[in-house]
């Protein structure tokens, strides 16, 4: 069963719910659900590109990603149903339900290609290595960066639009590692089946960057409107 823990809101912050803390509290722990699920994956894909006992950790945090994902729907159930039985934020309802369920499809993404990764096991993977793990580690920057974004929509939406900024920055830097890699794989000598494995697996990992850039667009609209 879920544990659901409430937390302060800063009484500097005017809190988006007024009296309904409880609410803030669950967006919270939601919230913290999806960073977990970002780390589990980014050290998934580490233990699938560098160590030998790889199959072993990588079985390991897919669990854990499968059961981040059971607690974040959950979650999200729950705030849909106190949204509506407690008719709160008539206005920027919409918004906020779109926010959550953008972030929880990213994660559900993550997971789902982080599997898929596992299963396909794209041969000659290992000699570009260095490669995916930088890939992996700027598609991961960009994901966590909008995660913020998404926290100061709910504590200081004045604040969204630098993060926002930083999730163009790396979302950027994503497609660029994307496109250098995708370069030296079909300079290569590999089969063209083994090729396009690796092209995929690239595509896998630099979608995740786009996935966060367009919630990121999103997120800057709502916080304008929050702001009006």
């Amino acid at each position: 069963m879920t544990r659901l823990r409430v937390r302060q809101v800063s009484s500097e912050t005017p809190p988006l719910f007024g009296k309904t803390r409880f609410l803030v509290g669950l967006i919270d722990e939601f919230l913290d659900k999806i960073s977990e699920g970002v780390i589990v994956v980014e050290i998934g894909i580490k233990a699938y590109l560098t160590t030998s006992e790889g199959p072993e950790i990588c079985l390991e945090k897919l669990n854990q990603i499968i059961e981040i994902k059971r607690s974040c729907s959950e979650l999200r159930r729950t705030i849909v149903t106190m949204l509506y039985t407690e008719m709160l934020l008539p206005d920027a309802r919409g918004d906020v339900l779109s926010l959550l369920g953008s972030l929880f499809e990213l994660l559900d993404e993550m997971g789902d290609n982080f599997q898929e990764l596992m299963i396909v096991q794209p041969r000659g993977l290992p000699k570009f290595g260095q490669d995916f793990a930088d890939l992996t580690a700027m598609a991961i920057r960009c994901v966590q960066a909008v995660v913020v974004a998404a926290r100061m929509f709910f504590r200081m939406p004045a604040a969204v639009r630098d993060h926002i900024n930083e999730v163009r920055v790396f979302e950027d830097e994503t497609d660029k590692l994307a496109w250098r890699t995708k370069r030296r794989i079909f300079a290569t000598e590999l089969s063209f089946e083994q090729r396009s494995q690796l092209r995929e697996a690239v595509a896998m990992i630099d979608s995740l960057a786009d996935k966060a850039e367009n919630i990121g667009d999103d997120l800057s609209i709502f916080a304008i409107k929050r702001s009006l």
